[in-house]
C-alpha cells in the first residue's frame, strides 16, 4: 500500500511537473529531464510511469478532461434550466483555467500543431454547450428566432477565446469578465420570460462545483 500511495505521488508530481513544462516551453522544446528535474525525481522513475513525452501529455490532457467532466457533470446537477447551467460551468471552467495549470496546459497542449490540430478538451466542451443549448430550446428557454446551434456557436467561440487570451493574462478569466460577457449575451439569446431569473454572475459560490464532486 505505502508502495503504491509513493508511485501515485510521483506520477502526480510528474504530470504537474510535465504541465508547468508545457505550458512554458511548450510540447516540442519541453524535455523529459527538466520535467523529471521539476518534479523532484529520477528519469528513471519517469520512465517507469511515462515512455515517452507523448504519454506525459496525453496524462496531462486526461486529468484536464476529468476535471472538466466533473464541472460540467456538477453544473447539470444542480437546480435550474439547461442556460443556468452553462453559465455556472463557464464561470467554473474559467476559474479553474485561472488557477490550475493542468487544466490550463491541458487546452494549451491540444492546439499544438506538433501533436494534432484539434482539441479533444474543447471538443469535450463544445459537445456538452451544445447538448445543454439542445435542452434550453426543447424547453422553450431560448429568444423567438435563436436556434440551440446559433447559441452554442456563440458561447463555444467566446469562451474559447477567454481560454486562449488567459494564457497570456489571467485578467480575461476574472468572474467580472465572464459575467459581463453574460450580461451582453443573454438577452439576445434568452427568452424574455425566462431572463429574469438567470444569474449572470453564476448561480453557485466559486469553486462549488468540485467541492461537491469530491
Amino acid at each position: 500500500m505505502v508502495k503504491q500511495e509513493r508511485a501515485a505521488r510521483t506520477r502526480q508530481a510528474l504530470v504537474r511537473a510535465a504541465a508547468e513544462a508545457f505550458a512554458e516551453e511548450g510540447f516540442v522544446h519541453a524535455s523529459l529531464g527538466a520535467i523529471s528535474k521539476r518534479a523532484g525525481v529520477s528519469n528513471g522513475a519517469l520512465y517507469f510511469h511515462f515512455a515517452n513525452k507523448r504519454m506525459l501529455a496525453e496524462a496531462v490532457e486526461a486529468e484536464a478532461a476529468e476535471t472538466l467532466r466533473r464541472i460540467t457533470e456538477a453544473a447539470w446537477a444542480a437546480q435550474g434550466n439547461s442556460l443556468q447551467r452553462v453559465v455556472d460551468a463557464s464561470h467554473e471552467l474559467m476559474g479553474v483555467l485561472a488557477r490550475d495549470i493542468v487544466v490550463r496546459s491541458g487546452f494549451e497542449l491540444a492546439a499544438d500543431m506538433a501533436r494534432r490540430t484539434e482539441s479533444p478538451l474543447r471538443r469535450q466542451w463544445r459537445h456538452w454547450v451544445e447538448d445543454a443549448l439542445r435542452g434550453a430550446e426543447r424547453g422553450g428557454a431560448l429568444a423567438e428566432g435563436m436556434s440551440w446551434r446559433d447559441g452554442a456557436g456563440v458561447i463555444v467561440a467566446a469562451t474559447t477565446g477567454f481560454e486562449v487570451l488567459g494564457g497570456s493574462d489571467a485578467g480575461w478569466l476574472s468572474r467580472q469578465n465572464i459575467t459581463r460577457f453574460w450580461e451582453v449575451l443573454l438577452p439576445c439569446l434568452a427568452d424574455r420570460q425566462g431572463l429574469e431569473s438567470l444569474v449572470c454572475a453564476g448561480s453557485r459560490p466559486p469553486g462549488s462545483a468540485l467541492r461537491d464532486l469530491r
